[in-house]
């Protein structure tokens, strides 16, 4: 019976403790030997824009928010050269610094007002507010949409 509750009193001192963000959780942006890893919760704080577009993966209009990936990145000073965005699942995409705005792409962390898992492509997306410009509408900007966003990080080298 003592080895049961000791069992019981450490199962719950575990159950107390703050929950840690999962590494998937974790946005990390690098700049040489600076590593900025931003939480929700850090995301949350920054400045976002919203906006409804729909897009080629669900159906109908979604209402998406976040911060814009250029104001993520100059929390690192990134300010030119190309980013390389990595996923989850190992997918890489490049985007151009030149080619990213004060309003596009965001880096959605809401979907319709809501966190959304990684099941639903998240928790960290890059949206571009597709039906907004004919320019959003091509392969370049459908695959520079990548989801389940783990890092992002300044090329040593242009490409």
């Amino acid at each position: 019976m003592t080895q049961f509750i000791k069992t019981v009193i450490t199962v719950l001192s575990f159950a107390a403790l703050p929950t840690l963000a999962s590494p998937q959780d974790i946005l990390s942006v690098t700049n040489g030997d600076l590593t900025i890893e931003f939480t929700k919760d850090d995301i949350a704080k920054l400045d976002r824009t919203t906006f409804e577009t729909t897009t080629i993966w669900a159906e109908g209009k979604i209402e998406f928010s976040g911060p814009s990936l250029l104001s993520i990145v100059g929390l690192a000073d990134i300010t030119e050269g190309v980013l390389t965005l990595t996923a989850v699942n190992d997918y890489i995409i490049e985007i151009p610094v030149a080619d990213i705005t004060d309003e596009t792409p965001i880096i959605a962390y809401l979907m319709n007002g809501k966190p959304f898992s990684r099941r639903e492509k998240g928790p960290y997306w890059v949206v571009y507010p597709y039906d907004s410009d004919v320019k959003y509408q091509n392969e370049e900007i459908y695959a520079q949409s990548i989801w389940q966003l783990l890092s992002i990080e300044k090329n040593e080298e242009e490409s």
